[in-house]
């Protein structure tokens, strides 16, 4: 299979500087890739190819940069599987199915979740281990994804690892990672056949996204606020801010160009989700919003104020890189700098080396133990995520949150899952190395 260059350079031009931040790339050609980035770049990496590597401006050098993310993907895809039967000793979430299948596991619930895939997928992509890629992909393929209802082409959110669907409740966010991986791998890897052809099937799951409506089916994004609903076909009167994922959003609007203009509202209505969710006074969103960004309080969890949906516990983490990866790409905008300066002021209040990993918007700490096996203080996954705050951040001590990502050892054990796939995309962000696999040039003539 044909393999392309990612997006990428390692000299800018005066003229790539001119280009306007607003606006897609018609022209852009594959070139080689850069391993340095400049920081807060406010054109983005689309337009430029030049990725903020913010561990190499931490003082790190290439090698030891190198050698750290290979460390954490042979821990997390090749280590110890840890002991039968609930395998909390180990290191490994990757699992082998079948010669040609595999799965990443939650340890701690002892399930596989669209979102963990999605993570994997991705992480495969950017590492370039097409084997673990393809055999991820064929399991989602296999077993998660819906093949006829109101659902159709969307993936039902987890499974036990032998395969068996759970529930047919939808995370929009895992279907929103399958399908950018799948792009991407489209323009890394080439094209081959069957559930191969990655790009049709890209095309085929954001297709869905818009269109199930067409066939009296239910679709994933919202036609009035171009947000993505919470879980459809049931809970699809509110939002989760973390599901929403501008970058992505651009890339997909090339990648199925008769839903461009939709696309485009989506990119610009994620933004201003993530924006309108972060708390003025400390940066921190709730895990579900309302589509205007207010809590969302579920109807599921009992009525005190401690709850999962309304306050910053695990999903909400993830907004902050949502937020950070759309500035490395798209640009920085001064909404995203006021953002990460809150939050890295909040957190940097609270000690460095010593804050909760949940709270209540105020900045109240949440002391009660919601998921039993998860660490109750100072989380990796938290911490890799707020170290996504130094690419747009200005802060003069922003490079703490580096510093401490660094610092922070491969996480294994029963939280591993979560921790583990945050903690290898942090890295990934920081680095650089959380490229666009994507020309527009490339796809402008395929019909595929």
């Amino acid at each position: 299979m044909r393999k392309i260059a990612k997006i990428g350079v390692s000299i800018l031009s005066a003229a790539a500087l001119l280009v306007p931040t607003n606006a897609f790339a018609s022209d852009l050609t594959t070139v080689q890739k850069t391993s340095w980035g400049i920081g807060n770049n406010p054109q983005g990496a689309y337009q430029t190819g030049v990725y903020p590597n913010l561990l190499a401006q931490a003082g790190y050098t290439q090698k030891e940069i190198d050698a750290r993310i290979n460390a954490a993907w042979e821990q997390l895809f090749n280590g110890n599987p840890g002991s039968e039967p609930n395998r909390y000793d180990g290191q490994a979430i990757y699992y082998q199915l079948t010669p040609d299948m595999a799965y990443v596991e939650d340890i701690g619930n002892q399930d596989v979740r669209t979102e963990g895939m999605g993570y994997a997928m991705m992480i495969a992509l950017q590492l370039n281990h097409q084997k673990e890629f393809n055999a991820l992909w064929n399991y989602a393929k296999t077993y998660m994804q819906i093949k006829s209802g109101p659902t159709k082409d969307f993936f039902a959110w987890h499974t036990k690892p032998d395969g068996t669907i759970l529930s047919k409740g939808i995370a929009p966010d895992g279907d929103q990672w399958i399908a950018a991986a799948l792009a991407f791998a489209s323009s890394r890897w080439g094209n081959g056949e069957g559930i191969y052809n990655y790009k049709k099937e890209a095309k085929q799951i954001l297709h869905a996204m818009w269109h199930n409506s067409d066939t009296d089916g239910v679709d994933m994004f919202d036609r009035k606020t171009y947000l993505s609903t919470f879980s459809p076909p049931g809970a699809i009167g509110f939002t989760d801010p973390s599901y929403s994922l501008p970058a992505f959003y651009r890339i997909f609007a090339s990648v199925n160009p008769n839903d461009k203009d939709l696309w485009e509202k989506a990119y610009l209505a994620g933004e201003k989700l993530l924006e309108n969710a972060a708390d003025p006074r400390t940066g921190l969103a709730p895990c579900y919003s309302n589509f205007d960004g207010t809590p969302f309080k579920a109807p599921w969890e009992g009525p005190g104020p401690d709850g999962y949906s309304d306050n910053f516990n695990e999903d909400a983490w993830r907004a902050i890189a949502n937020a950070n990866v759309d500035a490395a790409w798209f640009g920085v905008k001064p909404w995203q700098t006021k953002y990460s300066n809150t939050l890295q002021n909040f957190f940097e209040s609270q000690g460095m080396d010593t804050y909760n990993s949940r709270y209540h918007l105020d900045g109240t700490p949440i002391n009660t133990n919601l998921v039993w096996y998860e660490p109750q203080v100072h989380s990796p996954g938290l911490v890799s995520m707020n170290a996504t705050s130094a690419i747009s951040a200005t802060n003069p001590n922003k490079m703490e949150f580096v510093h401490q990502l660094w610092e922070t050892d491969i996480p294994s054990g029963t939280a591993r899952y979560y921790d583990g796939l945050l903690y290898m995309l942090g890295m990934l962000y920081d680095s650089g190395k959380f490229q666009i696999w994507w020309s527009p040039v490339d796809h402008r003539d395929s019909s595929n």
